[in-house]
């Protein structure tokens, strides 16, 4: 469930990328440039209207059957007994939860700079492509749905959490590098190539951080570990935009891009160090176990 709700994610991401440009050319009196870009927040306005009446009107609160034992244990919990404050200082003192946050917001984060920043080196090295810009942007992001959907199928198949996290992180590094490499040669067509490579394996790494935190956080709320992943997203998401922006003005989108690389290798190595204790699943195969008992002991009798 978590994977499609990334893919959707994504979806919206790349439409960000595939309409702004459509409706905001690029022109150089002001005016117009004011108008278009009116009319784009009008409309981004009008949809999140209506799909915040539709989350108020259509959506419920958790489903009416728990999808797994794991919920089922963790609903037996009294609201009375649950604490936001308790639960947010057991995760902080969670190691390798804190490790995996950390990780996860270096290789989000650059995702984040990349994307915000990816016009911006595009233009800088062929001149006038503003919608091919836009266009690259969605080809990161379609491929990252591509690699979300795989990496989910194999989770579901193998249960391998830290080696399937480490791999594409690793992968998502590479990525980067030949990324880094490719973007001033002169050849449009490789960008599409090698930004599509970097967006399988980045997007594609973002369904992964979240199933390996519900993993190591169990029976902490879902809710509270993703919500800590993305305030470490969006931290360092803010703080590489700028500095690579500052790169990049100074010293060119080579050295922006590599500046990249040297925290995502940072991130391979932290995750590397991730302790994979699979909560949930221990908790999954207990239960699976202590119903099997139950059962036997009731043919017995």
């Amino acid at each position: 469930k978590l994977c499609k709700n990334r893919s959707a994610l994504c979806m919206g991401i790349a439409i960000g990328f595939l309409v702004p440009p459509i409706l905001v050319p690029n022109v150089d009196d002001m005016n117009e440039l004011a108008h278009h870009i009116r009319i784009m927040f009008y409309i981004s306005a009008g949809v999140a209207t209506l799909i915040f009446v539709l989350v108020v009107i259509v959506f419920q609160e958790k489903p009416e059957i728990p999808p797994t034992q794991a919920q089922v244990q963790a609903r037996s919990i009294s609201p009375d007994e649950y604490s936001y404050m308790a639960s947010i200082l057991r995760l902080l003192r969670n190691k390798p939860f804190m490790l995996l946050v950390v990780s996860y917001g270096l290789n989000v984060g650059c995702f984040y700079a990349v994307s915000t920043l990816l016009n911006r080196m595009i233009i800088e090295h062929y001149p006038n492509e503003e919608v091919n810009a836009g266009r690259i942007g969605l080809t990161i992001v379609i491929a990252g749905m591509v690699g979300s959907l795989i990496c989910g199928i194999w989770l579901d198949k193998t249960k391998t959490y830290k080696q399937t996290t480490l791999v594409v992180y690793l992968l998502s590094l590479t990525g980067m590098l030949v990324y880094a490499f490719t973007l001033n040669l002169g050849h449009l067509w490789v960008v599409f190539i090698t930004a599509g490579v970097l967006g399988f394996f980045m997007t594609g790494y973002l369904p992964l951080g979240f199933e390996f935190a519900v993993e190591l956080t169990y029976p902490e709320s879902e809710g509270t570990s993703s919500g800590l992943l993305n305030c470490s997203a969006q931290i360092f998401g803010i703080i590489f935009t700028i500095c690579q922006g500052k790169i990049i003005d100074k010293w060119g989108t080579l050295p922006g891009n590599i500046f990249l690389c040297i925290f995502l290798l940072i991130g391979a190595v932290l995750t590397g160090f991730i302790k994979s204790d699979l909560r949930r699943q221990k908790a999954n195969l207990q239960s699976m176990v202590h119903t099997a008992s139950v059962s036997i002991s009731a043919c017995a009798a």
